[in-house]
């Protein structure tokens, strides 16, 4: 049993990873679009924001990834000491 936790968590990891990605890009790409539309640019700000969204995106990521790398390592220690 132990071992279908293990990758279902994996799996919830690796979507949760997905969807920050894309929310933050598609949330960046909205503002964009509504500030071209707003301004009367044509799709500089859809372009900025996009790359604002990939940065953004990724850190989060990376924070996410280092939390989860954090608790197994934690969690492995704390087997060992038993």
């Amino acid at each position: 049993m132990k071992k279908d936790k293990r990758w279902l968590d994996d799996i919830a990891i690796v979507t949760q990873v997905g969807l920050t990605m894309a929310g933050s890009i598609l949330f960046c790409l909205a503002i964009g679009l509504l500030l071209d539309k707003w301004l009367g640019f044509r799709g500089l700000f859809s372009i900025i924001f996009i790359l604002l969204g990939i940065v953004g995106g990724g850190v989060t990521v990376y924070r996410q990834i280092g939390n989860v790398v954090n608790i197994k390592s934690k969690k492995d220690i704390n087997k060992r000491d038993l």
